[in-house]
């Protein structure tokens, strides 16, 4: 029981140590010019926060982000193709890409894929 207490506080000073001098030796004491300048992406870090910005970029990166989920998901189906029962197992994918397809079919519809 002591030899546990012992481990557990001389792990808990050790890293208390640690932390503190990497505290101090990540101190920034000096003000860098090009941290300070635009990011990559144009927009100024302390100029005007708000700024306006193009809705159809916002709709392909949400699209974006939605097909990649959704590729994330048909991911393991594959895996899972060997042990599972054949007909649910198309079954289950069939309607998942019918899913799809038909998301897609609406995005294109109204016009959310178009770029002009």
């Amino acid at each position: 029981m002591k030899l546990m207490l012992m481990m557990i506080l001389i792990t808990f000073f050790l890293s208390m140590i640690i932390m503190m001098i990497a505290s101090i030796l990540s101190k920034k004491s000096s003000y860098d010019r090009e941290k300070n300048s635009p990011f990559e992406c144009g927009f100024d870090p302390f100029g005007m926060t708000r700024m306006s910005f193009s809705i159809r970029f916002f709709l392909i990166a949400v699209i974006f982000l939605i097909f990649d989920v959704e590729i994330t998901l048909m991911l393991p189906m594959v895996m899972t193709l060997s042990i599972s029962n054949i007909k649910m197992w198309m079954l289950t994918s069939s309607y998942f890409i019918f899913i799809l397809i038909i998301g897609t079919y609406f995005e294109w519809k109204f016009g959310a894929l178009n770029w002009l």
